[in-house]
């Protein structure tokens, strides 16, 4: 019987399972948009969604716990202080799920997540200013 196998296991171990969802979350706060397959979208979706309701309750604990979770204290930084306030009175819903068609090579279905209310500028905002310094150093 299958009663209470809620999640994917995805081929690997739990272990493996909770490293990729933190990492994949991790990508998703710090670029507010991602392109993954669309299983892991489907259950990333809850990881970041209490993760965004654990920062809008914003207390030591919350941040704690989040730590725990993310294991990047600037990644727990912008989900405290740009997007808890940013959805502070949305109750809920804080991402969405768009179908991105096929992947070549193995024909598996992808998917875009993203924030509701995302910054545009925010994905790529850390390669931009990487090639940024790289070529002002390389200008000096």
């Amino acid at each position: 019987m299958r009663h209470g196998k809620v999640h994917r296991k995805f081929n690997r171990t739990w272990e493996h399972r909770k490293a990729m969802f933190s990492n994949l979350a991790g990508a998703l706060i710090t670029h507010e948009q991602i392109v993954t397959t669309l299983p892991k979208a489907k259950d990333l979706r809850p990881v970041v969604e209490k993760l965004v309701t654990l920062a809008r309750r914003g207390d030591l604990h919350a941040r704690r716990q989040a730590i725990a979770e993310l294991k990047d204290v600037t990644i727990v930084k912008k989900l405290f202080d740009v997007l808890a306030p940013r959805y502070k009175e949305r109750p809920g819903g804080y991402t969405r799920i768009i179908k991105a068609g096929f992947r070549y090579g193995d024909n598996t279905a992808m998917a875009v997540i993203e924030f509701v209310d995302r910054d545009v500028d925010a994905k790529g905002a850390a390669d931009h200013a990487r090639t940024a310094a790289a070529a002002e150093a390389e200008a000096a």
